[in-house]
């Protein structure tokens, strides 16, 4: 499918909006869920037709509830919260104030070192490949069932992702990375967007330490409740027929404003072995430089999109792709 094609391709087809739409066509199976979902939302266009925030020119009000106002109290007297251990808890709490929290040593030694070895043995057999960045591995559950059982769709978090939404959560993508990915500050809600407005979450799972020297994730701390940042918001250069060029570097661009402009400062995530970060939908994140050459920073993440909303990518301004066996219904 052209969606595997573009995994590796950096050229000019890449920002060509019809491409999509011919990919859509193809993928008709993963965008049905969208018909219901579109009346719902008083979305008038074809399932198949390039997709953007500039469609929802009024967001819909029901956002995720932890994102509403006064969430503490709720979250507090919330039963299912009051039945959590109390490391569920504390994060749950740190979520609402800072956009994310850690789970300390939660996948265990042997877990991760078997996806250290289930990750090198596919890249060597050509089961699964870096994509066009060279870094990520993408979507390795596709061909990895270790990633997907016991990593992805591991109950207790599942159970505890969608807790945080308020709504059941859709596993819908994994990124392997054997090094750092050295990305500046961005929010994941640029590529992988829904209406209404934060209903995707994401973990970070530690497949090695990481230190100063391998390139560490960091993130700023709060920055969850800064205006989403859009095409719109920014020149992407975009066109009814063309996804700007520059659009990421741009969005970057733009991200970095607001970080000086609020003077946020970056937190480094300094990971063990089996931790796991949750991160927010709209957190400021990104990977610092790698000081030794040649070193790793094994980790996996995970995106996930929460039922009953409309799912998009709004750089590539493209309805996201869910197969039917976990789509809305």
């Amino acid at each position: 499918m052209l969606q595997r094609f573009f995994e590796k391709y950096t050229g000019f087809l890449r920002s060509w909006k019809p491409v999509y739409v011919v990919n859509n066509l193809l993928n008709r199976d993963k965008l049905r869920h969208n018909k219901s979902l579109y009346r719902q939302y008083g979305l008038q266009k074809s399932l198949y037709s390039p997709l953007g925030s500039s469609d929802f020119p009024e967001h819909h009000p029901d956002i995720p509830w932890l994102d509403q106002p006064n969430p503490l109290p709720r979250l507090e007297a919330h039963p299912e919260f009051q039945a959590l251990p109390a490391d569920f808890q504390h994060c749950a709490r740190q979520f609402v104030a800072d956009g994310f929290c850690v789970l300390k040593n939660y996948f265990p030694e042997h877990l991760t070192s078997a996806l250290n070895d289930d990750m090198d043995a596919r890249l060597r057999t050509g089961k699964a490949g870096f994509n066009y960045t060279g870094r990520k591995i993408f979507n390795l559950h596709e061909s990895s069932p270790l990633a997907n059982e016991q990593f992805l769709r591991q109950p207790e978090l599942l159970h505890f992702l969608s807790f945080l939404l308020g709504k059941n959560v859709i596993p819908f993508q994994t990124l392997g990375f054997i090094q750092g990915s050295e990305q500046r500050a961005h929010s994941d809600s640029i590529h992988m967007t829904t209406e209404p407005q934060g209903y995707l979450i994401a973990t970070w799972i530690a497949l090695e330490d990481t230190s100063p020297d391998n390139g560490p994730l960091f993130y700023f701390p709060g920055s969850h409740r800064l205006p989403y940042v859009m095409s719109g918001d920014y020149p992407s250069g975009n066109t009814a027929w063309t996804i700007g060029e520059e659009s990421n570097r741009r969005f970057e661009d733009r991200i970095e404003q607001l970080i000086q402009e609020h003077q946020l400062q970056p937190q480094p995530f300094l990971a063990k072995r089996g931790d796991v970060l949750v991160w927010h939908a709209n957190l400021l994140h990104g990977g610092s430089p790698i000081r030794k050459e040649g070193s790793t920073r094994r980790s996996l993440v995970c995106h996930y999109f929460a039922e009953g909303v409309i799912c998009y990518h709004e750089m590539s301004q493209r309805p996201a792709l869910i197969p039917p066996a976990t789509g809305n219904r």
